[in-house]
């Protein structure tokens, strides 16, 4: 199934508050504080959707244009331009790599990081699955769970184990078995609680003391809490140097703005979405992909 089919609920939203857009035949200060309020309510941010609409407004009017159509397709370009100025590739320059997965409570980290364990091992690489939750022994038995299912070895701790040393001794268990990437797992935290956000950091530190070289720090965010998710990135940025966001549950959000605030506001890169609960359904984010699946209404689907 495509990320088309699957953002759904993002688009019919998305059509619906255009809705005063595309029912006009020519373009007036109305319709455009229409499109205004369509783009803050899909949570792209009241700043970035300031810029936006500049920019698209000046282009518009440059081109003598003012059929809602081709503003529209204008806006559209304008969202794939500002998404795909960035880089959203996934760093491997260590020996072993490692990659760390951090983020609040309920986000998904345990089943993104067996998700992209088994994108990984399906191309060839030679992955190691630290259980760095070491508060919760059902994240443990989770995480060795899909270790199991995608034939990668998970090392965990005791349960209340220091969880630095739990990825300390994972990266230099990878670095043994001539293992190429080290995924780690970490205990939800929430972005006021400063003692976790504090460990965070230390985990970071801990893992680089050793062989290892931690290449990408991903932040897993649910796309449903919208805006907030900008509260707990700024945060997490300060704690552990994020290199990337994973998007989840981008399938149940009805505001798929977000992706673009992510980038447009924190210059971080959403580098992977989750569109489903299959193990399949983690893939690689495409902004003119994305884009082109909100802007694709039911009318067009029928053509």
């Amino acid at each position: 199934m495509s990320v088309r089919s699957r953002l759904g609920k993002a688009r019919n939203a998305f059509a619906e508050q255009l809705r005063a857009v595309r029912s006009v035949s020519t373009i007036d200060a109305s319709t455009w504080n229409a499109l205004e309020e369509a783009l803050i309510l899909s949570d792209l941010g009241v700043s970035t959707t300031a810029d936006v609409i500049a920019s698209v407004r000046q282009e518009a009017e440059a081109r003598v244009v003012d059929e809602p159509d081709i503003v529209l397709d204008l806006v559209r370009a304008e969202l794939v331009a500002r998404l795909g100025s960035i880089d959203r590739s996934l760093s491997r320059d260590g020996d072993p790599a490692v990659w760390l997965f951090v983020g609040v409570n309920g986000v998904g980290k345990t089943t993104t990081v067996g998700k992209l364990g088994r994108m990984e091992v399906d191309t060839g690489t030679r992955v190691v699955l630290a259980a760095g939750d070491t508060y919760r022994a059902a994240a443990a038995d989770q995480l060795v769970m899909w270790g199991d299912r995608v034939g990668a070895p998970v090392v965990r701790g005791a349960e209340g184990a220091d969880p630095s040393s739990v990825v300390f001794d994972t990266i230099e268990h990878a670095a043994a078995v001539d293992a190429e990437l080290v995924l780690v797992d970490t205990a939800g935290r929430v972005h006021t609680q400063g003692n976790l956000m504090d460990e965070l950091s230390k985990v970071r530190r801990v893992a680089e003391k050793g062989v290892g070289t931690v290449t990408e720090t991903l932040l897993v965010v649910d796309a449903t809490t919208g805006q907030n998710g900008l509260v707990q990135a700024r945060r997490f940025m300060e704690a552990a140097d994020v290199t990337g966001v994973v998007l989840t549950k981008l399938d149940g959000s009805a505001r798929g703005g977000i992706v673009i605030a992510v980038q447009e506001e924190l210059g971080i890169p959403v580098k992977m979405v989750g569109v489903g609960e299959g193990p399949d359904d983690l893939v690689r984010f495409d902004p003119a992909e994305f884009v082109d699946a909100l802007f694709k209404f039911e009318t067009d689907m029928e053509t």
